[in-house]
């Protein structure tokens, strides 16, 4: 097994940070921005860089961290018990994209890269991925954004891309509701392709660099649909999901928070509006509901007939 080179990681990522939020920005540019570079008092720090108000994206941030501490937390040892109590830095750049068209779909992506320490043991591993949101749904996206998560894993091995896929849909399951967060994606962890810290770091590139390439032009293709406040209305309900997946199941959010993390940077991937109804159900045969019937369930999209008009 090779030597990790963490700055390798880091510097990749920062430069990856720079790219999307370049991107983001080209396509909305009158949206406000922040950066906010800050530390971390246990050790570490990062760079938040912040959407809001925008014409295409409501709210977004884009955010890398490096942090380091004494007492790597519960939420990384749960199958790692002979990591308690280890030395450790972990670095990542995660983000979360709420557009303002209902039409256009939430988007999340994480790649991250830990290092851990305890006497002579001693372990690294890379994780990520990126996953699509939809409040209403369209089989030409649902095709694309997978193909395009596919074409990330193939270089790499066939098998990746299914198991990396089957991963995303369990990952992201409320299972307090009973149903997907979304269309899902990619999700990873523990990840060392054949004991190689080069030819992970490669693939986690892959990952990074081909998230734009999933996502942009699903923005553009549904940016102009036009959208009332019934709509408004059932994307603020969906993003309820999002936000009680975040606080309650997502290992991220549970990590950041358990290690000392900046709260502010950690929960920017909340939207800024949202509401809950009691009892909601969708009208049969109507949109929100094909929304349940079709794209809130796992499907093949790589190998999915688009000729089979299940749109809205």
């Amino acid at each position: 097994m090779d030597k990790p080179e963490p700055e390798l990681v880091k510097t990749y990522l920062l430069d990856l940070q720079d790219r999307i939020m370049d991107a983001l920005l080209g396509m909305d540019p009158q949206a406000g921005t922040t950066r906010d570079t800050w530390e971390r008092e246990s050790g570490g720090g990062g760079v938040s860089r912040v959407l809001e108000d925008g014409q295409v994206f409501e709210k977004g941030g884009v955010n890398f961290s490096d942090v380091h501490g004494e007492n790597l937390p519960p939420s990384a040892t749960a199958t790692r018990p002979e990591l308690a109590g280890a030395g450790f830095r972990a670095m990542g750049v995660s983000l979360v994209i709420h557009p303002r068209n209902p039409f256009v779909p939430t988007t999340h992506m994480n790649v991250r890269f830990f290092h851990a320490k305890k006497g002579e043991v001693e372990a690294w591993w890379f994780g990520g991925g990126f996953d699509l949101t939809p409040y209403y749904g369209f089989e030409e996206d649902a095709v694309h954004w997978h193909r395009v998560a596919r074409d990330a894993c193939d270089p790499f091995g066939a098998d990746l891309h299914p198991r990396f896929k089957k991963w995303c849909d369990e990952y992201f399951f409320i299972n307090h509701r009973r149903e997907s967060r979304g269309i899902g994606g990619l999700f990873f962890d523990d990840l060392q392709l054949e004991g190689s810290f080069a030819k992970s770091l490669e693939f986690l590139q892959s990952v990074g660099d081909h998230f734009l390439e999933a996502y942009l032009p699903v923005v553009e293709r549904r940016l102009g649909h036009p959208w009332d406040d019934s709509h408004r209305q059932f994307q603020l309900y969906r993003r309820g999901r999002y936000v009680e997946f975040n606080l309650v199941q997502d290992r991220g959010t549970i990590f950041g928070l358990q290690s000392g993390g900046r709260t502010e940077s950690i929960l920017m991937s909340l939207p800024p509006l949202v509401r809950w109804i009691y009892n909601w159900e969708p009208n049969p045969g109507s949109p929100e509901a094909t929304l349940y019937e079709i794209f809130l369930k796992p499907q093949d999209w790589v190998n999915w007939d688009v000729d089979s008009k299940t749109d809205i």
